[in-house]
């Protein structure tokens, strides 16, 4: 499957992809300010909770700067935020699987609790979603530019089959007019 630049900038999808980044983004923004708020040292694997979660400062660094990202990615929108939206649900998904096997080893820098497992797995999840929505699909509808991009031939076959789509002025008979029946 290709995940190539066929969308087109004003398409109603592009909203979906933007809402997504932005929404997802100010979540991390939060959890990161939060954790900077609470002044935690960087590799700090003492289990400070914010909103939850387990977090120190190189968690809250993180959480900021994807935050950040997805945001710009929401401000820019069209093809880059659903490009971002996937690659970043992806490093989320990843990201719980590898913290999964590094809870309770000192391998675990970013003081990786279940929780955030678990929210790591759930945003991956999201954000993936809202970037895949509309994109990556085995029944896209015809008139989704994805699927024309895919299929260019029967695209073409079926714009030449249709006629122009000018509306054209038909009058039309006025609808007939309802009878109120008397109220008893």
């Amino acid at each position: 499957m290709n995940l190539r630049d066929e969308l087109p900038v004003d398409h109603p999808l592009s909203r979906v992809y933007r809402v997504g980044a932005a929404l997802c983004g100010l979540l991390l923004l939060v959890f990161g300010c939060l954790g900077f708020a609470d002044s935690l040292s960087s590799f700090d694997t003492a289990g400070q909770q914010i909103a939850g979660l387990s977090t120190n400062g190189l968690l809250s660094t993180i959480s900021v700067v994807v935050g950040l990202l997805l945001f710009v990615a929401a401000l820019i929108g069209g093809n880059v935020a659903s490009t971002v939206n996937i690659t970043v649900g992806v490093l989320f998904v990843l990201s719980g699987f590898v913290h999964l096997f590094l809870i309770g080893r000192p391998a675990n820098i970013l003081d990786f609790g279940m929780t955030n497992v678990i929210f790591s797995f759930l945003m991956g999840l999201l954000v993936m979603t809202f970037g895949m929505y509309g994109r990556v699909s085995g029944g896209l509808p015809h008139d989704n530019p994805y699927w024309q991009q895919r299929h260019p031939g029967q695209a073409a076959a079926e714009a030449r089959a249709v006629p122009s789509r000018t509306p054209a002025i038909v009058s039309r008979p006025a609808a007939p007019a309802r009878t109120q029946l008397p109220r008893r």
